[in-house]
């Protein structure tokens, strides 16, 4: 068969390919990048779906509008309020199969082939491999403990002029960064200055351990006159309710939320409405709050073991940063003491010890820090995590 050329830029996802290999008994798992099942408020969800069906079969087990069930599109445009986005009203959002299918409707609706876009280095691998099937020329800024260096982002977009940047400001994917207010901030100016698009994907902005994150960019779009057009927002449900829903959100300026609507018709004609209207019904319910509460408590341990465990089993061997917030670690090995400095050879070494994680390299779009890698402590409780560092203590 003659497949499409635009398959020549993109590969399957080693991520995936890595859960082939978790078959093997007893093995713990840091690779995923998925929330702990037993969070699920089941009793919950339950009960908004059967009052979706008791209420509403009709609406709920029908074709819907393409842009979303207005209820939901209702109930996702207060929860965006209640973090501060005040100016957010139902018609500035369309609801997504999960905020990845957002991303595709970026990909479908901003990028031509051979055109520039801005990523975090590293960045989600799902971004990566999305805007590539689209043709994108991918360009890599760094990042640090604080998001993406403002500075050096103004420096590549001056020079490459790039269709979009790409962002994930609070509890990035691998790299779990929360980014200043006073970045936000710079990064609204730079969109406004060089009239680029920037989207904030924002699926981790819940699951903070301490004192809340920095208002979201979208939020803070009102203190930057001219940035909300040029600024679109992703949400999502998933890591906070169900992946199972798959309902995701777009916060967009009026043309390109149109443009987007199009192409979702050609996609899928429109996010599952059963779906939809469950989780309209578990918002409108009022236990959003006490979810994330239990979340946020049961990730935070769990984040504080795996710290803990990695600097009493590892040592100098691996450096990171204190996650505060999100699903992931992310270290870098130091090569100290002869030990090995490749992530992806630690990677192999682990998985004979029966523990696997996900090496840092496919995360970059360009020139890639072989020695990092991404850890998530989400699905293993606190023994586990344990026993799994210890493991990696082993391999090293």
């Amino acid at each position: 068969m003659q497949f499409a050329d635009r398959l020549k830029n993109v590969e399957t996802s080693a991520i995936r390919e890595l859960f082939k290999l978790l078959g093997k008994p007893g093995i713990i798992s840091f690779a995923g990048g998925f929330p702990d099942s037993a969070m699920f408020d089941v009793e919950g969800i339950r009960e908004a779906s059967n009052q979706a069906l008791n209420e509403e079969p009709g609406a709920a087990l029908q074709y819907g509008a393409t842009e979303g069930y207005q209820p939901l599109r209702e109930q996702l445009a207060a929860f965006m309020r209640s973090k501060g986005a005040l100016d957010v009203a139902p018609e500035n959002l369309i609801v997504t199969t999960g905020s990845q299918q957002a991303l595709d409707l970026l990909g479908k609706t901003m990028i031509s082939p051979g055109d520039k876009v801005i990523v975090e280095g590293p960045t989600f691998l799902a971004t990566i491999q999305c805007f590539r099937l689209y043709g994108a020329q991918l360009i890599s800024a760094p990042v640090d403990a604080h998001g993406v260096d403002t500075d050096k982002l103004e420096q590549l977009i001056a020079e490459h002029q790039p269709k979009m940047v790409y962002l994930i400001p609070t509890f990035g994917n691998p790299s779990g960064a929360l980014m200043s207010l006073e970045r936000r901030k710079r990064v609204l100016e730079l969109a406004v200055k060089y009239q680029t698009l920037v989207v904030e994907d924002d699926p981790y902005g819940d699951l903070y351990f301490g004192e809340a994150p920095p208002p979201s960019m979208l939020a803070l779009s009102s203190q930057v006159p001219g940035s909300r057009e040029w600024l679109a927002h992703c949400g999502s449900l998933s890591k906070v309710l169900s992946p199972g829903l798959r309902v995701g959100w777009m916060v967009a300026p009026p043309a390109l939320l149109a443009n987007a609507t199009m192409c979702k018709q050609f996609s899928d004609a429109h996010t599952s409405t059963f779906a939809q209207a469950t989780a309209a019904r578990y918002l409108k319910a009022g236990r959003m709050p006490a979810t994330l509460a239990h979340v946020r408590q049961v990730y935070a341990e769990r984040a504080q073991a795996m710290g803990n465990a990695l600097r009493r089993e590892l040592g100098d061997a691996i450096e990171f940063v204190q996650p505060q917030g999100g699903l992931f670690v992310w270290a870098r090995l130091t090569g100290a003491n002869g030990k090995i400095s490749n992530g992806a050879e630690f990677a192999k070494r682990a998985i004979d010890k029966g523990v696997a994680f996900v090496p840092g390299v496919p995360f970059y779009a360009a020139d890639p820090d072989a020695s990092t890698l991404r850890l998530s402590f989400a699905t293993a409780d606190v023994a586990r995590i344990e026993e799994g560092v210890t493991r990696l203590a082993q391999a090293l």
